[in-house]
């Protein structure tokens, strides 16, 4: 288990996953994952979460910042990240992507989400990075 997160975040990313678990029960699997990322922010805007999708990031190296940097699927209240797949596994390559963006964002949580499982709890990964520990 990662460190302890704020309160504040933890209900958030409470909140989106019993979002993204009522998309999937509602889609199933086996579509785009641009169908699942349209999905999912409508449902965390019904739940009255702020959600920006295909949000672009820049990167800064070497004291030089690039714009085409990458773009994070979700970025919901300005929190957390959510990175949408629709594919036949999780692999680490996955994983360590949500782990750079994280710590490129400053950010300390986000969530993997594989929506092309039969299961949708096996297709959730929790990532946190950076978070400090609380008393």
């Amino acid at each position: 288990m990662g460190p302890r997160l704020a309160d504040e975040v933890e209900r958030i990313g409470a909140q989106v996953v019993d979002a993204a678990y009522t998309v999937h029960q509602a889609l199933g699997p086996g579509l785009l994952e641009s169908v699942y990322e349209a999905c999912l922010a409508h449902e965390l805007g019904k739940r009255g979460l702020t959600v920006r999708t295909q949000v672009p990031m820049p990167v800064t190296y070497d004291g030089a910042r690039f714009e085409a940097g990458f773009r994070l699927d979700m970025l919901v209240e300005e929190q957390m990240v959510v990175e949408v797949k629709a594919v036949e596994a999780i692999l680490g390559v996955h994983i360590a992507q949500l782990r750079t963006y994280l710590k490129l964002s400053g950010l300390q949580l986000g969530f993997l989400m594989n929506f092309n499982v039969a299961l949708f709890r096996t297709g959730i990964r929790r990532v946190t990075v950076g978070a400090s520990v609380r008393a």
